[in-house]
């Protein structure tokens, strides 16, 4: 794997296996209000019970962050796992009333922490471009 591949699951997959491990044992509040808020991005979410949404949100967290952490898993893998995360983040920063500025895709201040998950879905984008090469490729890795 290249260094540069390695930086890109890293970081990411560390950070959000990390978020994962800190919900586990979430309290109903808490995953009530974060329940709500991912419903305005992925809807059928919204049909979970906040227990179930908890267990769903941390599990799937986990997941994601050792599918980029552990270097046996395929690139391309762990760029799509990173991209149905991050999408759904960026879908639910599109979709909820008070993120945008009236032009739908800037910020307000209030956004603007959600807003940063773009960035995890562009590191998608990279990696499972970078996963994509055919068998007997070359490349400069």
């Amino acid at each position: 794997m290249a260094l540069s591949t390695a930086i890109l699951r890293a970081v990411p997959g560390a950070f959000i296996l990390n978020s994962g491990i800190s919900k586990l044992g979430m309290d109903a509040g808490t995953a009530e209000a974060l329940r709500g808020m991912a419903a305005q991005g992925v809807p059928v979410l919204g049909k979970l019970t906040p227990e179930q949404f908890a267990k769903f949100l941390s599990y799937g967290e986990i997941a994601v962050g050792t599918s980029l952490l552990l270097p046996f898993v395929p690139t391309k893998v762990a760029g799509l796992a990173l991209a149905g995360f991050s999408g759904s983040l960026v879908s639910m920063y599109l979709r909820t009333p008070g993120m945008t500025e009236e032009d739908g895709v800037r910020p307000t201040q209030e956004g603007t922490a959600v807003a940063k998950d773009t960035w995890l879905l562009a590191i998608a984008a990279a990696l499972v471009l970078a996963g994509g090469k055919g068998k007997g490729a070359k490349t400069a890795e």
